[in-house]
């Protein structure tokens, strides 16, 4: 948990980043250098430091060369989604046939690509993940020849259960399992707490790799409100534990995909009393938390878990190294049953990777390479969002996560998001349509727009053209086709 002295630097950026944000410090303002702040508060130098990257990362403030800080052009702003209102009964999940062509077509070398949430390795430091495999490789090669067996290399598990104090935890390395992915962790807790025909409680909208792991295990989806912010509904969940036989919660308390909401750390809390008290198990995907930029929101729900009922799965492909394919889960009160799953699914994994993760989670910098990564993809995601703002039809609505690669963009009326999905293929652009992303057909005038890939002047001009198609859409609404199966990816 933080002391006092390592949240004073958050209460400090917070101090300025409301006046920011209300306007009262209006951009291109000169705010006060290091030392007249720190002299001002009576602080250290190295305190307003840290506040002032924090501002950085939030992209509130910039420094120019021998000139200081001064308050950040921030792009135009369009309103946000409304909170979500899914139905309030379970729903069987068919999602899988569409979510499977949007992830081809993502890949695809000859296809600009907007509907993958998925990192490009220009974002990573290559060369220091190449060195780290090569290390591993000398120093334990003998393990490419051993079958590997068990929870995981203990010195990755180790440097995991260090990764999750960030997040107000205090696991040890017995208390971790290592998974080939954080769907793979997800899908085992699925496996350990359900059998098919049960209800999971899940945001709405929600990562459609999610619901295609509830399709493939047969259970039923319970979509509860989510607000485009603080994330889900702590009260609909009550209610839906009052009224449901709801027998596991699956939940992205930090930049829920695709939203991109962070929930209030008081309802986190809340949250994890209440299924404690209720002995419902929570599976808390924390994939992102190393992408927000507010150390506070890093706080994961199963930090305030008194008793094992909280399930934490995680991995580092969004932020460290995508092509090693490593993923943990702390299971809890289910760690025996969970492990007995994993060493009967898929074994172990190979012990070379994991030892070289585990170099570079013990490297010195590594909180360095999280905030490059963060301000270069919060430009990124600043400049996407201007080019909605300026080229998406009249009335279209953004999110505007305070981290992540991805935008949820709700469209006017009479746009239908699978018909803009098929205008956009038409030109080799992919996009992932609203209809991925719930159980439901709710989400019909909604895309989700991924900036992690490539971002180059194809890529703007892509987003631009995707703005374009929209209002071409916009203006014809009867042309649309909107009475197509929404599960449809062609004709």
């Amino acid at each position: 948990m933080n002391t006092a002295a390592d949240t004073l630097y958050l209460q400090i950026a917070e101090s300025l980043a409301g006046p920011i944000r209300a306007g009262t410090l209006a951009r291109g303002e000169r705010i006060p250098s290091v030392r007249e702040l720190a002299r001002a508060r009576g602080v250290s130098l190295a305190t307003v430091v840290q506040a002032y990257r924090t501002l950085e990362d939030a992209r509130l403030i910039e420094a120019r060369a021998r000139s200081g800080y001064f308050v950040a052009a921030r792009p135009r702003r369009l309103p946000e989604p409304e909170p979500s209102r899914p139905p309030v009964a379970s729903l069987d999940v068919d999602v899988s046939a569409l979510a499977g062509e949007v992830m081809r077509l993502a890949t695809t070398e000859d296809h600009i690509s907007f509907g993958a949430a998925c990192p490009t390795a220009d974002l990573f430091d290559e060369e220091r993940v190449r060195r780290a495999v090569s290390r591993a490789t000398q120093r334990h090669r003998s393990t490419l020849c051993q079958y590997p067996l068990g929870p995981g290399d203990e010195s990755l598990r180790r440097a995991v259960a260090r990764h999750t104090l960030r997040m107000g935890c205090g696991y040890e390395a017995r208390d971790i399992v290592i998974t080939n992915s954080c769907l793979e962790s997800i899908s085992l807790c699925l496996r350990a707490v359900t059998k098919p025909g049960d209800v999971v409680a899940l945001e709405s909208p929600t990562y459609f790799g999610l619901l295609e792991i509830v399709e493939n295990l047969h259970l039923k989806a319970l979509e509860i409100p989510t607000h485009p912010r603080t994330g889900m509904s702590v009260d609909a969940l009550q209610l839906a534990f009052d009224t449901q036989p709801v027998k596991a919660v699956l939940i992205v308390p930090t930049l829920s995909n695709p939203l991109g909401a962070c929930m209030p750390l008081p309802e986190r809390k809340r949250l994890a009393q209440m299924v404690a008290e209720r002995g419902i198990p929570l599976i808390e995907d924390v994939l992102y938390n190393d992408l927000v930029e507010q150390e506070d929101k890093r706080r994961a729900v199963a930090s305030f878990d008194p008793s094992g009922h909280v399930m934490l799965c995680g991995s580092f492909s969004k932020t460290i190294a995508p092509g090693l394919r490593l993923g943990w889960v702390a299971p809890g009160r289910w760690q025996d049953k969970l492990s007995r799953m994993k060493a009967t699914t898929s074994g172990g994994q190979a012990v070379i990777l994991e030892r070289a993760l585990a170099d570079l989670l013990t490297q010195p910098g590594i909180e360095a390479g999280y905030r490059a990564l963060r301000s270069t993809i919060a430009a990124r995601v600043d400049e996407a969002r201007d080019l909605i703002a300026r080229h998406f039809p009249k009335g279209s609505k953004v999110t505007d996560p305070p981290g992540g690669y991805i935008l949820w963009v709700e469209l006017p009326e009479g746009v239908d998001s699978m018909a803009l999905y098929r205008a956009c293929l038409a030109e080799r652009i992919c996009i992932a349509p609203g209809v991925m992303f719930s159980a439901t057909d709710r989400y019909r005038r909604f895309v989700r727009l991924g900036v992690g890939g490539r971002w180059d002047d194809a890529q703007r001009a892509g987003l631009k053209r995707v703005g374009a198609l929209a209002c071409g859409l916009a203006q014809a609404p009867a042309a649309q086709g909107s009475a197509e199966s929404p599960r449809l990816a062609t004709d």
